[in-house]
């Protein structure tokens, strides 16, 4: 069999217009000899009647704290309702069609309810029906634990049901249909000439989505690249081909001279946190002080980003909506603490950065022409992050944006 998997987000089925142009697309890879396994996430989005938030929303009305084991139970029930709609549209094409849950789909999780993680996929039932010509449609975003309880599997859940599949059934391609028409060189909203990019590799696609880009989740990129199948972003709406995410160099050809590769994938951006700067000069032994400090943020279930741990002083980043709860905590530990509200991560990201020189130098002076203040830095082979102040990431964006010539 030729299996080809096909992931459907929920503004591609959110109205009977739209799951039509989604039962067209599946029947014309049957037609050209595919065995389509389709993923579905829940019908559109928050407000929308059968979407994932507007199940939280009705009964965190009634009581804020449900146990996170029934709020699996009750999200789970978007995409089991989209699925079978999408059967439905199926069928009336005269498709043979087959709905299954992420647990009937073989999707095995561990006991973390609400961000459960696969630790594997047994996909004979998924197997069985392709060999007797069906369409399987399978529920995203879910799985079963060892003993049968059902669980999520986070934010992005949908992408990672779908490369999880696509690696456990060996299919040729993983295609993730969304309402863009591919990997953007920035976010449109931000910068009018951004363009699609032809292809891109998993390590940027990730550190993309890790930074910000909202495409794909990053989870899902690791799976897929662990079997190395290729991944296509393609738009639902449109016929453009997309976004190919192999291991290949996007820009190496035969007979090509290395030093033409492109060196930057694109600018990601992530808004709303808070810088800490916490001082610890004074501290008499400096290695529990910044042990005290991570612990204390762990305990409290902060997620922390941007970590500098330097001499003199231990510098992080946390969300701006957690940003009132680790000032108390360090408060309550005595810390002389420096804090700055409504910043922004802004990362340039490329499999060309590494070993160029230069790149750094470039991207300071492009922030420093635009009047935008550095407020940290860090670097990795494959990417350089920078925190400004929120007022001035449009800015930051766009002028890096111009500054690389991502829209040539």
């Amino acid at each position: 069999m030729h299996i080809l998997v096909q992931k459907f987000g929920g503004t591609s089925l959110a109205t009977d217009e739209r799951r039509a142009q989604v039962a067209s697309i599946v029947s014309e890879a049957v037609h050209e000899g595919y065995s389509p396994v389709v993923v579905v996430s829940a019908i559109g989005r928050s407000g929308d009647p059968y979407a994932t938030d507007t199940f939280l929303t009705m009964v965190k009305g009634i009581h804020p704290d449900l146990p996170k084991r029934e709020l699996d139970l009750l999200m789970s029930c978007g995409e089991v309702i989209s699925g079978t709609v999408l059967v439905s549209t199926l069928k009336s094409l005269g498709l043979k069609a087959v709905l299954l849950t992420g647990g009937q789909a073989g999707i095995i999780t561990n006991n973390d309810f609400g961000d459960a993680r696969i630790v594997r996929v047994e996909p004979a039932e998924i197997l069985e029906q392709l060999a007797a010509g069906y369409v399987v449609v399978v529920t995203g975003f879910q799985g079963v634990t060892e003993s049968g309880q059902i669980t999520t599997l986070g934010r992005g859940g949908s992408d990672t049901t779908a490369s999880a599949l696509g690696v456990a059934l060996n299919a040729e391609s993983i295609d993730i249909y969304t309402d863009v028409e591919g990997i953007m060189t920035a976010d449109p909203r931000i910068v009018e000439d951004a363009r699609i990019l032809d292809t891109v590799t998993y390590n940027e696609i990730c550190q993309l989505a890790y930074q910000g880009a909202k495409v794909i989740h990053p989870r899902a990129v690791e799976i897929a690249m662990q079997r190395n199948i290729p991944l296509r972003i393609k738009s639902t709406f449109s016929k453009a081909p997309g976004t190919l995410v192999t291991n290949m160099h996007p820009d190496r050809e035969v007979g090509t001279d290395i030093t033409t590769d492109r060196i930057i994938a694109g600018i990601a951006h992530t808004p709303n946190v808070t810088q800490f700067k916490i001082m610890t000069t004074d501290a008499s032994n400096k290695q529990l002080t910044d042990k005290r400090i991570f612990k204390a943020m762990a305990l409290a279930d902060i997620s922390v980003d941007f970590i500098s741990v330097q001499p003199e002083a231990v510098l992080y980043t946390v969300s701006d909506e957690v940003a009132a709860k680790a000032v108390q905590i360090l408060q309550n530990m005595d810390f002389e603490t420096e804090v700055v509200p409504s910043c922004a991560k802004v990362s340039i990201v490329g499999a060309g950065i590494a070993g160029v020189p230069g790149v750094m130098a470039d991207m300071v002076e492009a922030l420093s022409d635009a009047g935008v203040t550095i407020l940290q830095s860090a670097d990795s082979h494959t990417t350089i992050w920078v925190l400004v102040h929120q007022r001035d990431m449009v800015t930051a964006v766009q002028a890096l944006h111009k500054k690389f010539k991502l829209d040539i």
